[in-house]
């Protein structure tokens, strides 16, 4: 589940608060850095929770009709579409998330206004009218919740919010995280029942040697690296350069110099993202510029002979 760009964007968030603190922990940044990367995977759980929650929500809101004074004629007689959802049902009872509850709690326990205003808007959508009016099928039952998500949940303004309470990172995590929901809920199967398999951490050992050589290589060779990048920015005045500039260039170098299978176009434009969306609007420009001068220099030189 955890891929590359992920991966890029945790090893950033580590290397550049140990450049801050002007530590070499090598250990230190590992732990750090296996922590974060737990915490988007538990994202991924929390956010799937979260279709339980607005379905337990809308069961205790029907139940409540039940004890009203005078109830008009649909609050006796309410739709439980999205009460009785299959799909919301499966993931209630699916193995893994169970053992996920029970080892970290139900993490939406506490947010009982977010997830009634979220109920509301979700009840109010267009979305929600047109599954009511659909085939009473699993199938409707898990587009609704797709659509849902990628239309209401992702889109909500106080879900970043809600998320940055509880872990800073999450907000940068959201979006990534969002897509392997909305993935997860695509590939459900009726038959699968509880057993239904959920996305692994990784998707293969790989991924996680990737993602730790990424990090010890931005560490160990920072100094190496540096003297590349200061050679290529001598006309420049370094206290106008921001220091996440910098960062980003030395686990750029970091990983085109370790890692020969991903090509150099790829890792270049992979850390000029990541200088757009951190950085200021003129980053990717500049970190381009910078990134192929040294890229040259060290084809001239035969140390780099990847393409």
């Amino acid at each position: 589940m955890i891929n590359r760009i992920l991966i890029r964007i945790k090893v950033l968030q580590i290397v550049y608060a140990y450049c801050q603190k002007n530590s070499a922990d090598l250990n230190g940044a590992e732990k750090a850095l296996t922590r974060s990367l737990q915490k988007a995977f538990d994202l991924y759980h929390y956010l799937l929770i979260l279709i339980t929650a607005l379905t337990d929500a809308e069961q205790k809101k029907i139940d409540a009709l039940q004890y009203k004074f005078l109830p008009t004629e649909e609050e006796r007689n309410p739709n439980l579409r999205l009460a009785n959802n299959r799909l919301a049902e499966q993931l209630r009872t699916n193995e893994t998330m169970e053992k996920f509850v029970n080892r970290n709690g139900f993490f939406w326990m506490n947010d009982d206004s977010f997830i009634r205003n979220l109920l509301n808007t979700i009840v109010k959508s267009n979305i929600y009218k047109d599954y009511l009016e659909s085939d009473d099928t699993y199938e409707s039952d898990q587009e609704f919740w797709r659509k849902v998500f990628k239309e209401i949940i992702l889109e909500n303004a106080e879900l970043p919010e809600i998320l940055e309470e509880k872990d800073i990172y999450w907000t940068d995590d959201l979006d990534i995280i969002g897509t392997f929901v909305l993935k997860t809920i695509k590939r459900f199967k009726p038959a699968e029942d509880r057993k239904q398999k959920l996305l692994p951490m990784f998707r293969d050992e790989e991924d996680h040697r990737f993602a730790i050589q990424l990090l010890h290589r931005s560490i160990l060779e920072h100094e190496e690296n540096t003297t590349l990048i200061n050679k290529q920015i001598q006309n420049w005045d370094l206290g106008r350069i921001a220091s996440i500039d910098l960062c980003i260039m030395q686990i750029a170098l970091a990983e085109i110099k370790n890692f020969p299978s991903i090509p150099i176009s790829v890792s270049l434009n992979e850390y000029i993202e990541l200088a757009w969306y951190y950085s200021t609007p003129k980053s990717g420009t500049f970190i381009n510029g910078i990134l192929d001068g040294i890229v040259t220099e060290l084809k001239n030189e035969h140390k780099l002979l990847k393409i």
